[in-house]
């Protein structure tokens, strides 16, 4: 095993016990494979490969998946003992270029050729936050945040361990701005507040998000934006004094943000809400609905994906571990309907669901340790309203 190691095909398909909407089970070996962050687009060279991350061999690294054939390619041959930062890969969207963090240095990988290039070493007494790279391929964007180690307990992949704590003791934190051409990094924001999720948009080469981290509702303020040619940054969704919404993520269109939440009351987090908005907080639409997720994805407004939480309301039913769909629609957002069970335990940060719709909406990517092990799934979407709707922890089907 080692770079360039190519792995036959591992593809099962089934159909899932509830909807019987197919199933492709993209990866399967005896250790977790998982696929990028869910705000990150791990499709490349046309559609025909995907980035996936997986444990095999005894250390995480990072594959190419052949959507065509199902080989794979293994394309690190990375220590094990050396912290990395592979669910974060970024994929530049003009060339065929990624990046992610290795150690203290962020790392340049050539999908083609497989040549790894340093292109930035971080300052001591610092971690690396996410990274993102605009939309016309000149720039990457990354978060770095004060290292509080030697006075926090953390272990924020797993359990979230010294999440709120680290919140509360307000690191100082930057955005950094890396230009390809000349190699220079500038830090273009900066702040006494936890920062992460630094987003850059997919069409709109000036724009960010980036959130204050930390309990939603305790943070100042979670969603924000940027021009990063001018600096100015401000509030997306300031909303009520009891609403806290995030796990923001960019539209397609690179002008709308989606995002979801919940209203608090009376010591309880009982009205859930997802929503969009455009970056400059108009068109900003939202819809309620009973359902908690951890995470949503979508291409526009049209069609929403959900990894299906569900709120305690509920808690216990057999439909709590799916995934749901909403439409919109002239009436509202429809649903929720099941595509199908994941029976994910969002254990670890690398078993997280993270639902995403492929570009064309015809199928989703999901990560899900169903059977022990993590591994990469792809679901069928078929026509909405064939799916069974899910009412008041009820299944009806039509």
């Amino acid at each position: 095993m080692g770079k360039g190691t190519k792995w036959p095909a591992e593809w099962k398909e089934f159909h899932d016990q509830i909807t019987g909407v197919k199933i492709t089970q993209l990866t399967d070996y005896m250790a977790h494979s998982f696929h990028t962050y869910f705000t990150n687009d791990g499709v490349y060279d046309n559609g025909s490969k995907l980035l996936v991350c997986s444990d095999r061999g005894n250390s995480t690294n990072l594959f190419s998946l052949d959507l065509t054939n199902g080989e794979y390619t293994q394309l690190t041959d990375l220590d094990k003992n050396v912290s990395k930062g592979l669910q974060g890969s970024y994929i530049n969207p003009t060339k065929n270029v990624a990046y992610f963090t290795l150690d203290k240095t962020i790392i340049a990988l050539d999908l083609d050729d497989l040549e790894e290039k340093v292109i930035y070493t971080k300052p001591e007494g610092f971690n690396f936050s996410n990274l993102s790279c605009t939309a016309d391929g000149n720039h990457l964007c990354f978060g770095l945040s004060e290292d509080l180690s030697t006075t926090i307990h953390s272990n924020l992949s797993g359990g979230y361990v010294g999440f709120e704590e680290t919140e509360a003791a307000r690191p100082y934190c930057q955005i950094c701005l890396l230009t390809f051409e000349t190699g220079e990094t500038k830090v273009i924001h900066e702040e006494k507040r936890w920062i992460g999720h630094v987003n850059a948009s997919p069409t709109q080469s000036h724009l960010i998000t980036f959130c204050h981290e930390g309990p939603w509702d305790k943070v100042d303020h979670r969603i924000w934006a940027m021009n990063i040619e001018t600096g100015d940054f401000w509030k997306i969704r300031e909303g009520e004094p009891n609403q806290f919404a995030g796990h923001e993520y960019w539209h397609a269109d690179g002008i709308h943000i989606g995002y979801h939440g919940f209203t608090e009351s009376l010591d309880r987090k009982d009205g859930k809400f997802l929503g969009f908005v455009k970056f400059d907080n108009t068109d900003c639409q939202e819809f309620e609905f009973p359902y908690q997720n951890m995470h949503i994805h979508s291409n526009d407004s049209g069609l929403i994906v959900g990894d299906g939480q569900q709120s305690s309301a509920y808690h216990g039913e057999r439909y709590q571990d799916c995934i749901f769909l909403w439409k919109k629609t002239a009436n509202g957002m429809e649903g929720p309907r099941i595509l199908c069970k994941h029976r994910g335990s969002f254990q670890v940060q690398q078993l997280h669901v993270h639902p995403r719709f492929s570009h064309n909406g015809n199928q989703v990517l999901f990560t899900s340790d169903r059977n022990g092990y993590g591994n990469v799934y792809l679901a069928d979407v078929p026509k909405f309203e064939s799916l069974p709707k899910l009412a008041d922890g009820k299944l009806i089907k039509e």
